[in-house]
Order: C-alpha cells, then sequence, then structure tokens
C-alpha cells in the first residue's frame, strides 16, 4: 500500500446529528492498514473516536476495517452506529466492495451496532498468535462481513 493516497474529501463529515473531525491520518506499516482517524462530536462535545482502514491483509481479518470508542456516559445514543455510517463512504471511495467489523465475542453493545449495520457474522474465532495484536488470554472475536 505504499501507493496510498488519503483524500482531503473526508477530513469532516457530518449526517447532520453528530459531525466527525479528522485527528489524524496514518500510512500504516507491514501490519497495520492505512486508516483515518476522526474524534466524533455531538453538540460540539467530544463523545467518542473512530476510525477507518483501508484495505485489508491478514490481521485486518481480526482487527476488522472499522474501529470506534464512544465514552461512557455517551453510550446507548447510536453513536457509533452513525459514525459507522459515515465512514463507509470511504471505504467505497477507496474501491472497497466490503468491510470486515470485529469486536470481542461478549461485547453485547459492539455486536449489536454491528448488526444493526446489517453485516453478516461470518464466524467468532480465537484469532491466531501471528495476529498482531494477539496477547494470550485473548478473547475469540465475532467477525462479520458488510458488503458495500
Amino acid at each position: 500500500m505504499n501507493n496510498f493516497r488519503f483524500s482531503d474529501n473526508f477530513d469532516y463529515l457530518t449526517d447532520g446529528e453528530i459531525e466527525l473531525k479528522i485527528s489524524g491520518k496514518y500510512f500504516g506499516d507491514e501490519k497495520l492498514l492505512p486508516f483515518y482517524y476522526y474524534d466524533i462530536f455531538y453538540n460540539n462535545r467530544f463523545v467518542g473516536r473512530i476510525s477507518m482502514r483501508i484495505g485489508s491483509n491478514s490481521d485486518s481479518y481480526y482487527n476488522g476495517n472499522i474501529g470506534y470508542e464512544i465514552e461512557e456516559n455517551f453510550r446507548g445514543n447510536n453513536f457509533a452506529f452513525k459514525a459507522c455510517k459515515l465512514v463507509l463512504q470511504i471505504a467505497k471511495a477507496h474501491g472497497m466492495n466490503e468491510v470486515i467489523l470485529t469486536c470481542d465475542e461478549n461485547n453485547i453493545p459492539s455486536y449489536k451496532t454491528i448488526e444493526k449495520l446489517d453485516a453478516e457474522l461470518i464466524e467468532i474465532a480465537k484469532p491466531p498468535e501471528t495476529y498482531f495484536a494477539y496477547r494470550e488470554n485473548m478473547k475469540k472475536q465475532r467477525i462479520y462481513r458488510l458488503y458495500l
């Protein structure tokens, strides 16, 4: 992915309710895919973060293309779902036909968000020891595919 080019068209995204403001663009390395990284705002208040990783490799199957975290006091407002919907346009613009979404097997709020996006469960699997973020006692991951 050394020919990868970021687009400035995605430095600010909004659905009219939440705003995604770019906080970084990272080219990645031999393990990590290039990704856009955003702060999520609602009514000018910081509510969380989301990243959109472009492309795929053996690690992205377990890491997913989208990563998000919502501040505890803002959970339950569908902010992760809305932010995911916004970043999907980035994947499409970079020619991706599908994204992989993952979460710990027992992370009910996260997998409900992923299922609300209409992603299909591929499997529940423990990442291999070759996975870049592997650690002992790592939980199994729910691995989903979402066609764009």
